[in-house]
């Protein structure tokens, strides 16, 4: 089956079940990676980690994607090994004015406004990053709901604990979620929870994490769309 905008390989989820929550990740999905603003992130980690923490800027860069590849962030790995603050580590690396990077998105502003689900963001940042990227976007309206680091108890995609946090918080079983993401380790643990699962990337459609792919954000609307569509044949 392929719509105007997105694609998809199958639901692959219980499709009977009705669709209760649209669960997006933040960064990089909700906006453009073009737009400069994680980059600005990844600086601060930079720093953080050379200056707070004292490790070599030689060392850095290895160490942050080693982190990332086995922990899911670099904060879960410098907690493990070198017991660093959380909370510090947080407001350090978040210290981003969003609105110097981010514009408003009337295209997904209208995309949110005609899908009846409840929208929530499911993150590895902080809420207080999250509103902010919300509001530069013009989109915090939509939003009931974030579960971000400090309510994953510092679990983080694509830890399976995390998932399970969200699940019970909102709550809800996985079929009734789709989790729209821009990394597919974190959408193939959310199929592991039952997650119905949305790819923002290029084409083509990877098929071993995505049940639907969109190449723009706003596309989100087409994808869901046709998703309920299926709920209700599926009946």
């Amino acid at each position: 089956m392929k719509q105007p905008g997105h694609s998809r390989h199958g639901a692959g989820r219980d499709a009977t079940r009705p669709l209760r929550f649209l669960l997006f990740d933040l960064d990089e999905t909700l906006y453009p990676a073009q737009s400069g603003m994680f980059g600005e992130v990844g600086e601060l980690i930079h720093r953080y980690m050379q200056d707070r923490v004292g490790i070599p800027a030689g060392e850095v860069r290895q160490l942050r994607r080693l982190y990332y590849e086995r922990y899911g962030t670099t904060l879960r790995g410098l907690q493990i090994h070198y017991q660093v603050d959380p909370e510090d580590y947080l407001t350090y690396v978040h210290d981003v004015d969003a609105s110097s990077f981010i514009r408003p998105n009337p295209a997904l502003e209208r995309a949110l406004g005609d899908l009846p689900q409840k929208k929530v963001i499911f993150t590895n940042a902080t809420a207080d990053h999250a509103w902010n990227v919300l509001r530069a976007l013009g989109i915090s309206h939509h939003f009931q709901r974030i579960f971000d680091i400090r309510a994953l108890r510092y679990y983080c995609k694509p830890d399976p604990m995390a998932y399970q946090i969200v699940l019970i918080g909102l709550p809800a079983a996985g079929p009734e979620c789709l989790l729209v993401d821009d990394t597919l380790r974190n959408l193939r643990a959310g199929r592991e929870a039952g997650m119905r699962t949305l790819w923002v990337g290029t084409e083509p459609c990877p098929q071993d994490g995505a049940d639907y792919c969109v190449t723009d954000i706003a596309q989100v609307r087409d994808a869901v769309r046709s998703l309920m569509e299926e709920s209700q044949e599926a009946r």
